[in-house]
Parts: C-alpha cells; structure tokens; sequence
C-alpha cells in the first residue's frame, strides 16, 4: 500500500503518493499548489484527497519549520499543523511530521547519480558526518552524524543564526537590513527573499531605473527572486548580474560556515528550489570561491566533496524513505 507524503514549503507544497523499495522511491499522483492560496494544510490536503482518494495506511509530511513532538508551527506561512489531529480528521492509522531539510537527507540515498551534480570532487572515499543547506523560499539546513556505519539525518534551524560580515559592503550591507528588521539572519541573504534584499541594498545605494520587466513583475505581485535571476541569466539587467554573483558568494559562505560546523568530511549537499534552477550560477566559480574562503581551513574544506541535488522531489523521496523506517 502507497505512503501519503508532502514537501510543504512557503511558496509551495507539492503531495505525491509514494511506494518504497529499499532506497528507491517510486513517486505517482503527484500534485503541486501554490501554498499562500489556502488557509490551512487540512484544506489543501482535504482538495488532494477530493482528487486521489486512494487507499493509504500512513502519512509523513516535510515542513519548512521546527517540529517537536509531531507538531509545527510554519515558518513562512500561518499555518499549524499536528500529526494526532490529521490523522484522525483524515482517518489514518499514522501520521509523522519532520522538518523539510531532515526529509532531503533522508532522501538523499534514493537519488542516481544524473540527480546530482558534483561542484567539487573532494575526497570521496572519505567517511563522515554530511550537511545539507537549501536556499529556497527560507533557508534550511540539516546534517547527517556518520556513526562509522550509516548516516543519521538531523534537522537544524541553523538558517536563523546571525548573518555575518567580513568586508565592507557586508558592513553597509548589514546595517541597512538591520535598519529593516532589527536583527539579519543568513535567511535574510541566502534565500529568495535574500535575493530581492541585496537587489534593494544596490538600488537604495546606487539608484537607477529598474528593469521594465522587474516593474511588471512588482506591480503584478509576481516572484520577484525568479525574475532577478532570470534578467541575470540572460544578462538583461547588469544590477540583477551583480546580485546574483554576490548572491552565489554568499550561499558558498554560509555553505562553508555549515561545513566547518559538522565537519562534513562526508559531503556537503545543495538542495532547494534556487540551486536546480540556478546550475550555471553555482557552477561559474562565485560559489566555490566563497564556499573555501575561510583562511587557513581553506585546504580542509577543500577535501569535502560538494554536490548539487537537481532533482527536487528529494523531500518527498525523503519522507516516504523515512516513514518506510519506523
């Protein structure tokens, strides 16, 4: 019998009916919705089994934010969800929530090999601890703890954590985020909302005529994050170039910062919506060259091997692996 599972994000939460064989995970009905235009997820989970009412037994569903005791408040959506209340609202024998980026871990192993990209080789035979880090709507993280035989997924909110600066136009950088909200996460820069934050720090301190698709896209209520990247990638906007380059630099920082603090000798993965979207930008060298800019651990990170996961149903695959287990 199929597993229920979800990836429940800020901008989006996709729900597929999910079938496991080992580490494989076999994905159908599969079905996305645009996350802000429902009130709760009991009401965008009520329309998806409206259309597939198949028979399932149990549910996992991965969430952009904490959980604790199968229960979570979403971080970038007014949304609450607990495990106890779907399941019998829905009337299923199991429910389990786990946080969005614990769900990439665990879904890594079911991934092939035309999934993944690697950005640096590394060395691969080495064993050890694995860290993930997403850059999508928020920023997520996760690790992997290596007990000498298998991996052992373990979520973070290590996105929250202060931004840190280490130059001058991170200085002027953070005080002009910090004049916003107070206090300047990581989230606050890796991230799409990162990146329409660096796109109104240059504007604000060099004004110039925004791009006429960018406009379009504001008065719409569009994605401003995609249309960025978008002018970028085709080089019609030399300010949205300029963000995206400084933008790269940045998640390779922090990616950095996450592999120092787990000593990931196991890899480092890229997950999120920003990374399979964005290839060509992480690959053209912004990324890594921030990613190993950390003075003398320089040669330490540049043994642990990054890689970039294209394939974003991995949450999905994630928590049909990870409900398979218990």
């Amino acid at each position: 019998m199929s597993f229920l599972v979800a990836d429940i994000g800020g901008t989006k939460t996709v729900l597929a009916l999910a079938d496991c064989t080992g580490n494989q995970v076999h994905l159908s009905a599969e079905c996305r919705y645009n996350s802000a235009e429902f009130a709760t997820f009991d009401a965008l989970l009520a329309d998806y089994r409206a259309a597939h009412p198949s028979a399932i037994c149990a549910a996992a569903f991965a969430v952009a934010g904490p959980v604790s005791n199968d229960q979570c408040e979403t971080t970038n959506l007014p949304w609450r969800l607990c495990a106890c209340e779907l399941a019998a609202q829905f009337h299923l024998e199991k429910v389990r929530l786990l946080n969005d980026l614990e769900a990439v871990a665990w879904g890594i192993p079911a991934l092939t090999p035309d999934q993944l990209l690697v950005l640096q080789t590394g060395n691969s035979h080495q064993r050890g601890n694995a860290v993930v880090v997403a850059a999508g709507t928020g920023l997520g993280q996760a690790g992997l703890f290596w007990d000498g035989q298998r991996h052992h997924p373990f979520a973070t909110e290590g996105g929250h954590a202060d931004f840190a600066a280490v130059d001058a136009q991170d200085v002027a950088l953070l005080h002009y985020l910090t004049a916003q909200h107070g206090r300047v996460s990581w989230e606050r820069v890796v991230s799409g909302m990162g990146i329409v934050n660096l796109y109104n720090y240059l504007a604000a301190t060099n004004p110039q005529p925004a791009h006429p698709l960018l406009s379009k896209t504001q008065r719409d209520g569009g994605d401003l994050a995609a249309t960025i990247a978008q002018l970028a990638t085709t080089a019609a906007c030399a300010r949205c170039q300029l963000v995206m380059n400084w933008f790269a630099h940045l998640y390779g920082r922090e990616a950095g910062n996450c592999a120092l603090k787990h000593l990931a000798y196991g890899g480092v993965y890229l997950a999120g919506g920003i990374a399979a979207k964005n290839v060509a930008l992480l690959q053209s060298g912004g990324f890594m060259n921030g990613f190993l800019h950390k003075g003398r651990m320089r040669e330490l990170l540049a043994t642990m091997p990054v890689t970039l996961v294209l394939d974003e149903r991995v949450p999905l695959f994630g928590a049909a692996r990870w409900l398979a287990t218990i």
